[in-house]
């Protein structure tokens, strides 16, 4: 059976381009366009659509204010369609968090043909919103995890050099506020990837670092690894942790895109297994693809505590199941245990005196 896809966006080149796109897949059947959000409203009701793709900023009513009111009334998988500034940035973020399962970036200049150069993208995108298991305007508050985080699990922490790795895609910025704000504040020194775009790292890392006890910041090339701080990879650069005589520090930097992905989970997964072995914890989180799985099993074999995200848990099963499935996953949780878990395993890691295994 098809997916129903409903295109919502004013500009009708936008709503040509992406009905042509998706169109072009047999898998996809485009239902109807509407040019706002009034107008969407009564498609939505009538055409009953699997996966409404919805543009940030138009006319009589914005994005946001839909995409609220269309997960009280009637839930539905939404993508996200969004030009590349610092306000609509904050606009997606927002729209992620109130229940838009991922979102597309529309090129800046030659929006036809930089749109149809993301033709794979929007169609992969469209199909995993379809799959998604969907959950609707996600709670921000987690009180289980944060109450059993604060009933001393910090205090178990031996050591200030030991490292988490988290890695994340679709579904990731709201499993990452769940995970990262139960955290406390002399937590590990935490290293993340989430796929992302460029512009758009930056602001999430502003709204973690505002959420959060620790600081959360966005990555910059030689930053060093501390306690109580989390650095995320920056859109379109890989990240990668190395030694720096008795410090840990990360490698910001361009290079050809590992798994179709720039940040890619692979290549932090795959430095932690050589510089940091035993003294890391892995953490794979929902995501689509399988982008992290091969360097998890490079940290589980040089000794690293490994952990992914339950199916259950999961806005997008793909990057965790992928992980279990080469044998490198220690732990499988529900994401309300996640933090937890780490914790207590930091509290047992070896520190960093002793020479980690390599691989």
């Amino acid at each position: 059976m098809s997916i129903k896809v409903l295109i919502v966006d004013d500009s009708a080149l936008i709503r040509q381009i992406l009905t042509d796109i998706l169109r072009s897949d047999p898998d996809i059947e485009v239902v109807g366009v509407a040019s706002d959000p009034l107008v969407a409203r009564d498609k939505v009701k009538s055409l009953n659509p699997d996966v409404i793709t919805l543009d940030v900023e138009m006319p009589k009513m914005d994005g946001l204010t839909f995409l609220e009111k269309l997960m009280r009334a009637r839930p539905t998988p939404v993508l996200m369609v969004s030009s590349l500034t610092e306000r609509n940035c904050e606009t997606t973020l927002k729209a992620l968090e109130l229940g838009a399962v991922d979102f597309v970036t529309k090129p800046k200049l030659d929006v036809q043909d930089g749109t149809f150069d993301l033709a794979d993208e929007i169609r992969t995108k469209v199909k995993a919103c379809a799959q998604a298991r969907f959950q609707g305007n996600r709670s921000r508050q987690s009180p289980r995890v944060e109450r059993r985080v604060s009933m001393g699990t910090s205090a178990l922490i031996k050591s200030t050099d030991q490292v988490i790795c988290i890695g994340a895609s679709t579904g990731g910025t709201e499993a990452l506020h769940e995970v990262l704000t139960a955290m406390p504040a002399d937590s590990p020194g935490t290293l993340i990837v989430q796929h992302m775009p460029p512009g758009f790292t930056r602001a999430f890392a502003k709204r973690l670092d505002n959420a959060c006890q620790i600081s959360v910041k966005e990555a910059e090339n030689g930053d060093r690894v501390l306690p109580g701080h989390a650095l995320l990879a920056p859109g379109g650069l890989h990240m990668g942790v190395c030694r720096s005589g008795a410090h840990y520090s990360v490698r910001v930097g361009h290079g050809e895109p590992v798994n179709r992905h720039r940040p890619s989970v692979d290549v932090l997964f795959r430095s932690a297994a050589k510089h940091l072995g035993r003294n890391a914890i892995g953490v794979i989180l929902t995501g689509m693809g399988n982008d992290g799985a091969a360097g998890m099993l490079q940290m589980h074999e040089a000794g690293a505590k490994t952990i992914a995200q339950n199916e259950e848990t999961c806005v997008v099963f793909g990057m965790p199941k992928e992980a279990i499935a080469t044998g490198g996953v220690d732990d499988v949780l529900p994401l309300e245990r996640v933090t937890e878990r780490m914790l207590t395993l930091a509290a047992g890691l070896s520190p960093i005196t002793a020479s980690p295994t390599t691989h």
